[in-house]
């Protein structure tokens, strides 16, 4: 016969858990924001394009192409974005071009869902 040492059986208290329902909560998108640059008459073209590259991170194609709009429109939006962000890119933009004199406006818009 064998001797083998007795096994011992210990017997852990099981843990209850008690499932809990999820809380459905209405959590939604958050709200985003229309950066939209004004025309004026002293704001040079080469500035305008200038910001959309450097603040608005546009290509040069598509800065030109929103220049010419805001000449002939005398507006257009220039980018959809967080509030935080769009408050961030017109203050940048905003305070460029008062640093070399030029009356260029940007405005922020709620954007409306459909």
């Amino acid at each position: 016969m064998l001797n083998l040492p007795p096994i011992i059986i210990i017997h852990m208290a099981k843990e209850q858990s008690q499932i809990r329902e999820r809380q459905h909560t209405n959590l939604r998108e958050p709200r985003r924001y229309k950066v939209i640059i004004h025309n004026d008459d002293f704001t040079t073209m080469e500035f305008v394009v200038m910001i959309l590259m450097q603040v608005f991170l546009k290509s040069e194609e598509d800065a030109n192409a929103l220049m010419l709009q805001v000449h002939h429109s005398d507006k257009a939006v220039v980018g959809i974005y967080s509030y935080d962000i769009a408050m961030s890119k017109t203050r940048k933009a905003t305070n460029m071009a008062r640093e070399k004199g030029y009356p260029l406006r940007l405005t922020v818009e709620p954007e409306v869902s459909d």
